[in-house]
């Protein structure tokens, strides 16, 4: 389980993400009205985001950027198709019909890897792959701050209660290893709340890109990212949503079993008073970017 710092927000902070029911269970039972299938080439033989997943009619996958967290994602590899969704301790979960595919990528051995914690990781192997270390800094819910700079050279966090107190006191070490176990840290004391103040709104559906977030802060909250963005000749987008979930699991991208025919493609509104995700739903709608 995760740890909390600070007096008032520990008693908002959500612990991981919400657990799957309540919301996800009415998804789950508006799915079953819907019947049609999807119209969307799977190339099932492939192995990243945008090769497996063809754009609708009409539509084309956007172009992104060779350097952009963007293109990190929709070129991450996957999983063969049909993979399940594992826990952190192999286990698979319960409910294996709402997702298309599965990252290629651990989940840990502990309960950490939740919701929040999935963008975090993503987030920071990019800036990690892409050598852009200064960068990789993130807060815990209490607000305090740490960077993997001042992890790497020896930075640890000292917990007490609601006090976090930061001391210089293990030697230099800049392998991936310690990078895993900064992270780790990271997961422990962050979360929606943390993940929230660290992005910035975005109020046009035409901003919208791969990499954003909808988010929804607090105790329960959820996050979703967008994993792929394509567009019409009228310039209307629809969007790849991807996720962690809490316990610690596998990070998927969903299904759309609101609008099978697009499956697993979303239509999306940032000025949308709620929006429905297969496993959660946003109310209200809040898309943020890095």
């Amino acid at each position: 389980m995760k740890k909390i710092i600070s007096g008032v927000v520990i008693t908002m902070v959500l612990l991981g993400c919400t657990q799957d029911k309540t919301k996800s269970n009415q998804n789950s039972q508006e799915t079953e009205i819907l019947t049609s299938e999807t119209s969307v080439q799977i190339n099932k033989d492939k192995n990243t985001i945008k090769e497996r997943f063809s754009a609708p009619k009409d539509y084309q996958w956007q172009q992104e950027k060779s350097d952009s967290f963007g293109y990190f994602i929709e070129n991450f590899k996957l999983k063969p198709y049909g993979s399940q969704i594992l826990r952190y301790d192999d286990s698979p979960i319960s409910t294996q019909h709402l997702h298309e595919a599965v990252f290629d990528i651990d989940t840990g051995n502990k309960d950490l890897q939740q919701c929040a914690d999935a963008v975090i990781r993503l987030r920071a192997e990019y800036l990690y792959k892409i050598k852009k270390t200064d960068d990789i800094k993130f807060h815990f819910t209490s607000g305090h701050l740490l960077s993997w700079n001042d992890y790497k050279n020896g930075t640890r966090a000292f917990v007490n209660g609601n006090s976090v107190n930061f001391r210089k006191t293990a030697d230099f070490d800049d392998s991936y290893q310690s990078f895993r176990n900064y992270l780790d840290l990271i997961f422990n004391y962050a979360g929606t709340i943390s993940l929230n103040k660290e992005t910035k709104p975005v109020l046009k559906n035409s901003d919208l890109k791969t990499g954003d977030i909808l988010i929804t802060p607090g105790s329960p909250g959820h996050v979703v990212f967008i994993a792929g963005v394509c567009k019409n000749k009228e310039g209307k987008k629809l969007f790849l949503l991807s996720e962690g979930f809490t316990p610690a699991q596998s990070i998927h991208l969903l299904s759309n079993p609101f609008q099978k025919n697009i499956s697993p493609w979303y239509d999306l509104d940032v000025n949308a008073s709620e929006t429905k995700t297969a496993r959660y739903i946003f109310e209200p709608t809040n898309f943020r970017s890095f």
